[in-house]
């Protein structure tokens, strides 16, 4: 089972539901009206580009994907269909293993969460942890700079969001 939690970003019109639950192998469709936002961007107005990523920045719990499809520009399939509870490290774990935190989670370090001194592109760079996490899941976010290889754009594509995928990408 899978338990989407859907949050309307503010100003945003609020979908027909904030959650609901999955079985395995079921489909849920929905519209977004423009401008409302998950951990993707629905183009509106005089920019109709999507801008659209998978992060693991504030953690993980289970595999995702994002396809793209009918759309223009730099559109692709992201996400992260390892399941990176099974080589978390012991430090990162999250009680019973289902969920791995982040460093900046787990230790709270201004080097690990890109804040205080190290808040900007040349000061914050990829930890260790992090770097387990590119590693294993190369087009998602892995720290809080990490646009250049984890943010895709697209023009009037249909996404389909898919959790626990079962095929590789």
């Amino acid at each position: 089972m899978v338990w989407p939690g859907i949050l309307s970003s503010a100003g945003s019109t609020p979908l027909d539901s904030t959650g609901f639950e999955l079985s395995p192998g079921e489909l849920r469709s929905f519209q977004a009206s423009p401008g409302w936002s998950a951990e993707f961007t629905i183009g509106s107005g005089s920019n109709p580009q999507d801008f659209y990523d998978v992060s693991l920045v504030d953690g993980y719990n289970l595999p995702i994907a994002v396809d793209a499809s009918g759309g223009t520009g730099v559109c692709g399939t992201t996400g992260c269909v390892t399941d990176l509870n099974r080589m978390c490290p012991a430090e990162l774990r999250a009680g019973d293993g289902q969920a791995c935190k982040s460093a900046c989670e787990a230790f709270g370090n201004p080097e690990y969460c890109c804040s205080g001194s190290f808040g900007s592109p040349d000061t914050c760079h990829p930890s260790v942890y992090s770097q387990v996490f590119k590693s294993a899941c190369p087009r998602s976010y892995s720290y809080a700079y990490d646009d250049a290889t984890s943010t895709f754009t697209c023009t009037g594509a249909d996404y389909t969001i898919t959790f626990c995928p079962t095929s590789t990408r």
